[in-house]
């Protein structure tokens, strides 16, 4: 066991951006913080969008309570694990709430875990380090767990502050127990080569669209699920069973690529899979074009409904958790990525803007998705919304008839071990899981604001 475990509580997001400004071991200073790791961007926006909602409630005793307990946590912190949970809330900002809500030792594991998939993804995303230099380091990146004094000032992107610090966050993956570490060395060397393998690759078939996204949000699944099992919160089989993981991590990923067409294109990336846009147009950045709508749709349904073959499996696994604080941290993105598809499926703004989830809406599903019960009714709420949706004429209409059958029949399969589950819930984290709302609310709030009067994004 760790020592030295913070609270319990989600509420220590808020107070540890405003009142802790910890100087770096490392070399360099912090920057602006920047959006997810690729596979836990959704959830990310999803909070996004549920703090702008004006509808959320905030608690009349939510400032005083949010103080205590950030007082709590530091007390109980080394110095080094205070900046890593600074770096968190500067790089992830919203999503490091629902990292803050998990159990006990799990959370700092997962903490650690993301900053160094968030120092091995600013390798990757960093176009100013050349490839014979940047693939060796992706290749090797894992070894620098066990250096202490690596790190890398080169870098000008915006989450640089993890790489100029690395010897922080080193340390504390250092200062976790064994089989913690054993896990997160083992995703940041699989998950370097995959990178490596993909930084001269093009995403062609639609098998490689799922290595790509394997590498870059999978293995993400597969790691934090063996985080799970080795906390002991959760049975070994979640750990062991990679498949479902690894789709939990697609279903995610898949969701942020088909959702960013129009912001990818336009900067110069390319993820939508050749053997998909290639039977509607010469080029990807075509289907954007007006004359090319229907053939667009054709190829946007096509990619959803390949997202939607994962649903079975996030069922399936998201039904064998047994801690609360765990299964809201997987629920969330997943309930979130379901009803982003279901507003993208068969709509033109895919090409020419952003496609969001209503902001009441957003906060309405952080809010009930503590349950199985509930995830089932959010999934065949969306899930009927795609099935109203579905033309007569589109190429893909059998396909996703298939896919939304199945799981409506894997929903109403999995809804007769509803008693056993329920059992596990009680008011106390139902009501965790409202706070945990209103705090992503007041947070992103605050963020908004600040980014509005300032460039410098980094608290004081």
């Amino acid at each position: 066991m760790l020592t030295g475990a913070c609270c319990k509580c989600p509420f220590s997001l808020s107070a540890f951006k405003r009142s802790l400004s910890v100087a770096p071991r490392g070399c360099g200073s912090a920057s602006p913080p920047r959006s997810l790791l690729p596979g836990w961007r959704l959830g990310e926006r999803g909070l996004q969008e549920a703090a702008r909602a004006r509808s959320a409630v905030r608690p009349a005793s939510f400032y005083r309570h949010s103080a205590f307990f950030c007082l709590s946590c530091q007390e109980s912190m080394s110095e080094s694990l205070r900046t890593c949970y600074v770096y968190l809330n500067q790089t992830s900002r919203s999503f490091a709430a629902v990292i803050q809500a998990l159990d006990g030792e799990l959370r700092h594991a997962v903490c650690i875990f993301y900053l160094v998939l968030r120092a091995l993804d600013t390798v990757e995303d960093d176009m100013t380090i050349p490839l014979d230099k940047k693939v060796p380091m992706l290749n090797d990146f894992h070894t620098f767990l066990y250096q202490d004094e690596w790190c890398f000032t080169e870098s000008q992107e915006k989450d640089r502050q993890v790489l100029n610090d690395f010897p922080t966050i080193s340390l504390e993956f250092r200062n976790l127990a064994q089989e913690y570490r054993d896990v997160i060395s083992d995703i940041c060397h699989r998950m370097g080569v995959g990178m490596a393998d993909f930084l001269e690759k093009k995403v062609g078939s639609m098998k490689e669209w799922d290595q790509y996204c394997h590498y870059v949000a999978g293995l993400v699944g597969i790691g934090l699920s063996q985080l799970f099992s080795a906390s002991q919160l959760e049975d070994a089989e979640v750990g062991q069973d990679t498949k479902l993981a690894n789709s939990m991590g697609l279903f995610l990923q898949k969701t942020n690529i088909i959702r960013d067409y129009l912001e990818d294109t336009q900067e110069g990336r390319a993820f939508w899979p050749k053997e998909a846009w290639s039977q509607f147009a010469g080029r990807l950045e075509d289907l954007a074009q007006p004359e090319k709508l229907e053939s667009a749709l054709s190829c946007l349904n096509l990619l959803i409904t390949d997202a939607l073959r994962h649903v079975p499996d996030v069922i399936t696994y998201l039904s064998r958790l047994r801690n609360q604080s765990v299964f809201n941290f997987c629920a969330i993105p997943q309930v979130m990525a379901i009803a982003t598809l279901s507003s993208c499926y068969n709509n033109p703004m895919v090409f020419k803007g952003v496609v969001k989830i209503r902001k009441g809406q957003a906060v309405t599903l952080m809010m009930e998705a503590t349950n199985m019960r509930a995830v089932h009714t959010i999934i065949s709420h969306h899930s009927e919304e795609i099935l109203q949706k579905v033309s007569l004429t589109d190429p893909s209409r059998d396909k996703t008839l298939h896919i939304l059958a199945l799981i409506r029949e894997k929903s109403t399969l999995s809804q007769s071990s509803f008693p056993s589950r329920t059992h596990h819930l009680s008011p106390m984290y139902l009501s965790a899981a409202m706070l945990l709302a209103a705090l992503s609310w007041q947070y992103l709030s605050t963020t908004a604001a600040q980014a509005q009067g300032t460039s410098d994004m980094q608290g004081k």
